[in-house]
């Protein structure tokens, strides 16, 4: 799998003045939230005047979009990297399980901004589907993709494994580290991932 740095993909498509903006709108939303983010302290921890975060987002609503559509590309591309998936299923499936975990229990940003997007899904479920659209569907269809390509798995439901597996890791990382599970019923990683690649790999 081909990688290329996070901190490059940040600035794929954004000017240094959108990238500032929406690292003070990162501050902001994980302090108060969706509905009490204030666009002039968005500005301000910028360094920009209000009406140029408006010019480059048009408002709070498309400024969220962009910091999920920002967000999750990052992750996406520090999983899956930037080309097909191509290998040895025993080999590729490992490392992607193990790397979606490192990536998702690694950032204490991006799991407050997980909650603060679940917990605004409710209110604002437009937003909620910025983020289905831009990480889980291509996860879902990656991932599909290539367990289609391996019949040698002799999985029937290509598209239904892909969503147990990213299912079990997210369910995971969500119990254990944001639910606080850790400290009642611990388990390590290794566990998870050597259970998955049991029912996977035949």
């Amino acid at each position: 799998m081909a990688h290329i740095r996070v901190q490059d993909v940040e600035t794929i498509g954004l000017s240094n003045k959108s990238v500032k903006i929406l690292q003070g709108a990162m501050q902001e939303f994980l302090a108060h939230g969706y509905t009490g983010a204030s666009m002039d302290r968005i500005a301000s921890s910028a360094g920009v005047s209000k009406a140029t975060v408006y010019s480059h987002f048009q408002g709070k609503e498309g400024l969220f979009k962009a910091l999920i559509e920002k967000m999750t590309r990052e992750k996406f591309v520090s999983v899956f990297g930037t080309e097909p998936l191509e290998g040895e299923p025993k080999i590729v499936l490992r490392q992607l399980a193990i790397k979606a975990l490192e990536e998702m229990t690694s950032n204490d940003k991006y799991r407050d901004f997980k909650r603060l997007l679940i917990g605004e899904s409710g209110r604002f479920p437009e937003l909620a589907k910025v983020c289905i659209n831009c990480m889980v569907k291509p996860v879902f269809e990656t991932l599909t993709k290539y367990l289609a390509s391996h019949p040698e798995l002799d999985i029937p439901d290509p598209e239904a494994t892909a969503r147990i597996m990213i299912g079990t890791l997210v369910h995971y990382v969500m119990t254990q580290e944001m639910m606080h599970a850790k400290d009642i019923i611990p388990m390590e990683k290794e566990r998870i991932v050597d259970a998955l690649m049991h029912l996977i790999i035949k």
